[in-house]
This record gives C-alpha cells, structure tokens and sequence, in this order.
C-alpha cells in the first residue's frame, strides 16, 4: 500500500510526511489500531513520519457537556486545560498501538512540539513554532505523535486552537517542517461538492483552490477548520484530503489554477452551527453600531452576517440590528448585549437559534453573472424564505429556516451542480 500511496503523490525516496486524524478516525482502539498501521507501512517504507491526533470522536463535546452542568458559561483558561485532556488521552494510545506494532513512537503536548499561541483561551492563533524536539525524535527514526487543537503561551499557559483545530496544527507543522507531503485524513474520501451525507448525488473533487475551499470550511462544511486552511494558504503548503477508512486518492488543495476558473459553482454548503440576534429600536445615530460591534469583537466573538434595516421615522429615528454568531458564542454574545442596554438604549434582544446558512461557492462566479438570481429563483420554487443574504466575489450565502436548510441545499446543489 505504501508503494502506491508513494506512486500517486509523486513523493521522493524518503520523505518528511504530516499526516493529520481526526477524531472519527480515532474513534475506538480498533481505529486506533487502523491508523498505526498505516502509520508503520510508511514507516517502513523509510519515510520520517509525524502524526497530528484529535480527541476520539464525542471526547471533546463529553468534556464541554459535563462542564456545562457545573456552570452555563465557565472560565475559558479551565476550559482549555479540561479539553486538552482530549488530545492527550488519543497521543498516548496511538503511541502505544505503534508499539505494538514494534514501530518506534514518542508522543508530544502541543507544548512540548514547540506551539506557541496568543493568550485568547479557547480560540487561541499560533503565533511561532519551534520543532526541534520534534526534529530531533525524528532523525532518532521515531513515529512523533502530536496532541492537535493545543498550544502554550510564553507563560506556559495551556491553549486551545478552536473547534477543529487539530486541522491548523498538522498544517502548521508541516509548514514549520518543511514537509514534504501533508495529509489531512477524515471519514470520507475527499471534499465533495456537498455533504455526501445529505446530498446523494454529491461528487469528489479532485483539486479544489485555497480560496474555494476556505469559503467552504467557514461556512460550514465540515470537512476542514477554515483558519486552517487561511494557514495553508499564507505558507503555501499543498494539502491532501483523504478517508482514513480505505486507500482512495483524496482531494487536493493548492493555488487556484486558470482551469479551475472554468467550473461556474465549486460547492454547496449548509451551516447549521449559526445563531441569529436581532437589537430591536436602536437609536439611530453615528457610532451605535460601531459600540455594538467593537464590544463583541473584545469579547472574541466572531460576526458573520450583519443586516440594519431601514430607520423608523418617528419622533426619534431608530433601527433594527440583526447579526450570526455561532452557537456557542450566543451566551456569551448576549451577556455582552445586556451590558450594553444602558449605554446605547435599545429596546429589546431577540435570539433564534433554529437558522441555517446555505452557501454556494466558486471563484468562477467571478466572470459569470446571475448566480445569485439562479440560487434565489431556486429557493422560491422551493417555497422557502429567505431572511439574510451575503455575498462575496466567489460566494453567495442565506440565512433560512433551519428545518428547510437540508431541503434547500438539495435543491440548490441539484440546479447548479446536478447532471
């Protein structure tokens, strides 16, 4: 098997290989086992080998369930020391079914690769990595297994990357490395041009470009974390995404290319991870959203969409302000707007959780006009509403009833992309 792995991605006799699994992969000792096998053959081929692990499949949201029956929003540093725990408990066994498999293996925190990060618990950036350790265990004809989703600040205080952040690990030290093949290993065989899972007719894509599967990853395919794959981008670092389940060719992500410019609609998405908060009858005068939006920002909390609707013409104008966060920002994103009430002097906060982001994605929507008209036409055939729109030169998205969201992106994958 390594030979052909070897033939197909054009690798050199030996090569520096970061290969990435995530927690579906790793998801029992039996998977756990599957990975170092294939971990060994190409070990044994002669390759210098370093593994990036996610917490086993269901870890991570265990650690957040039981943390939140202790307390709703609980502090973000204990957040981070509870879930590194996750990566740390996956390290160890893969190191161990390497083992037994009499392949030299050595595991390592985020910390101890040489990680370091901001000091933004929870949604930590890197900001340097120093891979000597990991450099030196190499040439020691180690398999090095490295803790994804973590790192250390200069104080020594434990971080976490964000959800997915095992993604940003495997690509950041391949970059670091200087590797010469980075592959990203999932439970399917590549991107798709939707979830395969939701969408029957869904097909792989043999190459996609940086910016079309960043688009992707933000919203809301899950395939890859989108800062990730900004990551890859900046550094250059060719990826591979590909099953951890079966030996097929995977997707590969690169520069965009004049050929890819050809295909109109790269992709679907559906993002059901969003929630919606709408400031009713806020004052409407300069500087109102600005204090609005800088107070979320300090907060670390990521907007997406933002829609002010047309003033009141009353006594005293005012407006409405509606803008996404995602789920598990909306607690803290409302704390934020209670704290604001008295200073900007709205009328009411409105939350809704039950919405969904439909998404088309391509860089080739660049030089073909009516995308949008085509995506919206579509949705009115499906009798469904929309309630937000944003757009970008290679993207447009919605924002819907979440109970339609899968209706819709069946509909809006069938009229672009069906055969």
């Amino acid at each position: 098997m390594a030979d052909n792995l070897r033939s197909q991605s054009k690798l050199k006799e030996m090569a520096l290989i970061v290969q990435k699994f995530g927690g579906t992969s790793v998801a029992n000792p039996d998977r756990i086992k599957n990975v170092a096998t294939r971990v060994a053959k190409y070990h044994a081929a002669g390759d210098q080998v370093v593994v990036v692990v996610s917490a086993m499949s269901g870890v991570t949201d265990g650690l957040i369930k039981m943390a939140k029956e202790i307390m709703p929003l609980p502090n973000e540093r204990e957040m981070d020391m509870l879930l590194a725990t996750g990566e740390q408990t996956t390290i160890a066994l893969m190191a161990i079914a390497l083992h037994a498999l009499k392949v030299p293996a050595v595991s390592m925190t985020g910390a101890q690769a040489g990680i370091v990060t901001d000091g933004v618990h929870t949604k930590a950036k890197i900001q340097n990595i120093t891979p000597k350790q990991v450099r030196s265990l190499l040439n020691q004809g180690n398999v090095v297994i490295v803790a994804g989703f973590q790192g250390q600040t200069h104080e020594g205080q434990i971080t976490t990357l964000g959800r997915g952040g095992s993604d940003l690990t495997g690509i950041a030290l391949a970059a670091a490395l200087k590797a010469d093949l980075c592959q990203i290993y999932t439970d399917v065989d590549g991107v798709y041009t939707a979830d395969p899972r939701i969408v029957p007719g869904a097909q792989k894509l043999n190459e996609i470009s940086y910016d079309e599967m960043l688009e992707l990853a933000s919203l809301g395919a899950k395939v890859m974390q989108s800062r990730s794959v900004e990551f890859a981008k900046k550094f250059g670092v060719v990826f591979e995404v590909r099953s951890s389940l079966n030996d097929n060719p995977g997707t590969i992500v690169k520069e965009e290319t004049r050929s890819m410019e050809g295909v109109v609609i790269r992709g679907v998405s559906l993002d059901k991870n969003q929630a919606k908060i709408t400031l009713i009858s806020v004052p409407d005068r300069p500087g109102v959203a600005a204090a609005v939006f800088k107070a979320i920002a300090d907060a670390n909390i990521n907007v997406d969409i933002i829609v002010q609707n047309v003033s009141h013409q009353t006594d005293a104008p005012s407006t409405d302000i509606s803008f996404t966060v995602d789920k598990p920002d909306l607690l803290k994103a409302n704390k934020v707007i209670e704290s604001l009430k008295e200073s900007i002097g709205y009328r009411a906060v409105t939350t809704n959780e039950k919405i969904g982001k439909v998404s088309i994605v391509g860089v080739g929507m660049r030089s073909h006009p009516g995308v949008a008209a085509k995506m919206f036409e579509t949705l009115a055939r499906e009798s469904i509403n929309i309630d937000m729109i944003s757009t970008s030169e290679i993207k447009v998205s919605v924002v819907i009833d979440l109970a339609k969201g899968e209706q819709a992106m069946r509909a809006v994958h069938e009229a672009f992309l069906g055969k």
